[in-house]
């Protein structure tokens, strides 16, 4: 599997970000969060592992800037 993530997960993972929902870059956390409001485990999982790779790609953007 690739790092590659459909359009229809990256737009609900920024989604819910904007929504103020602090996620962190740990995959079970983030799945906890998520918990049984996503439709199926595979969106919930996918979602999760996207909002991993997005949260630590934003730590590097704030330490790269301070």
């Amino acid at each position: 599997m690739g790092k590659i993530k459909s359009k229809q997960i990256k737009r609900t993972g920024k989604e819910l970000v904007k929504r103020g929902i602090q996620f962190s870059d740990n995959f079970d956390k983030n799945k906890e969060i998520l918990g049984k409001t996503m439709p199926s485990k595979k969106i919930r999982n996918q979602i999760a592992g996207f909002l991993v790779r997005f949260e630590r790609q934003r730590q590097k953007e704030i330490k790269a800037s301070a």
